[in-house]
């Protein structure tokens, strides 16, 4: 992880090492929001089935699809700090 020290000093990223708390806590929030649109894709049955299978494969395919778009967002932020730390080492290797 950081240290409480990292917060003050700017030679250390920190955002790299708490990406994956915010990761999860993502995939934490589309799960539940899936289960909401699960939950009331069944109650739906009960009043129009044919709606309740819709609202039940769009809770689906939206859980899938946050739980990509996540993942997918984590990466990114994560491959530009690590394309800032390569320039940072090809600037020190040109100026040896």
């Amino acid at each position: 992880m950081f240290n409480f020290s990292d917060l003050f000093q700017w030679e250390r990223f920190i955002t790299p090492s708490i990406i994956k708390i915010f990761y999860w806590l993502a995939i934490g929030l589309t799960v539940l929001f899936g289960l909401s649109g699960l939950l009331s894709a069944i109650g739906t049955m009960m009043i129009s089935p044919g709606v309740g299978i819709v609202m039940l494969i769009g809770s689906v395919l939206g859980v899938v699809i946050g739980v990509i778009f996540a993942r997918i967002a984590a990466e990114f932020i994560l491959i530009v700090f690590r394309i800032n730390e390569h320039l940072g080492a090809i600037r020190n290797r040109g100026e040896l």
